[in-house]
């Protein structure tokens, strides 16, 4: 089985989502869309693969916004085109933050800036426990999505909506992939202005992660346990 994570920068690894679908049997394969010297141009010219050729697809977060095509250029419309043909063929797809978005987008859904940005650890409101759990979960956005027509939107914050399914779809508005590590490079790589703000205080962020990294990462691997055992296993019908 092959699993397909889209990486949008050069800095969000797989996480322990990667290493539960791999625990489950799962090659994990990533395909990187923007490089790193291209992180402050990001408007590259890509080539998706083929989603036929994987069991399932995960597209992951982005400091972009799935909007913003004047500064992503061309490759956001080819990536949800991407997403779109993947669901309609029965892929199951597991969206992350971006990625939850981008999948919205693809489905007839929308996306917009959010009125209140959400960044650091956040309890959701789950009308669904069994699949994505109340948390905390990561949270680091400024965008939110408008769950497609069809789908089933079961977890929300005060914010907006932070989960839904749709056929054997799961989009998500957080970050279950975070990692002490990957939160570093964030700050690293733009965050850390983005941290000062909106008044987050950076090195007591790190901390938290750290302290709470194994709590947090059990939470991710019961949530893509669920999204194997009862989203991805639905049968398929049509579009």
């Amino acid at each position: 089985m092959r699993a397909l994570f889209v990486q949008q920068d050069h800095v969000s690894p797989t996480g322990p989502v990667g290493d539960r679908f791999h625990h489950h049997g799962y090659a994990i394969e990533e395909f990187l869309v923007v490089p790193p010297e291209r992180f402050e141009s990001p408007d590259v010219t890509v080539t998706f693969p083929d989603p036929a050729d994987f069991d399932v697809i995960v597209p992951m977060g982005a400091p972009w916004s799935v909007y913003d095509v004047a500064t992503i250029g061309s490759w956001i419309g080819d990536e949800i085109t991407f997403l779109r043909t993947a669901h309609e063929a029965g892929v199951p797809i597991f969206g992350i933050c971006f990625g939850g978005q981008a999948l919205a987008a693809a489905l007839g859904g929308t996306v917009q800036r959010a009125e209140t940005a959400e960044i650091g650890w956040y309890d959701v409101d789950t009308d669904d426990a069994g699949l994505v759990g109340p948390g905390p979960w990561f949270q680091w956005h400024y965008d939110q999505f408008t769950p497609p027509p069809g789908s089933r939107m079961f977890a929300h914050t005060a914010v907006g909506p932070q989960a839904y399914t749709i056929g054997r779809s799961l989009g998500l508005q957080f970050h279950p992939e975070l990692t002490p590590g990957q939160l570093v490079a964030w700050i690293d790589n733009g965050g850390a202005a983005a941290l000062d703000g909106a008044g987050v205080d950076a090195d007591a962020l790190v901390a938290h992660t750290e302290a709470t990294a194994d709590e947090a990462a059990a939470r991710t691997h019961a949530l893509v346990d669920a999204f194997l055992a009862q989203i991805a296993t639905r049968r398929h019908g049509p579009a």
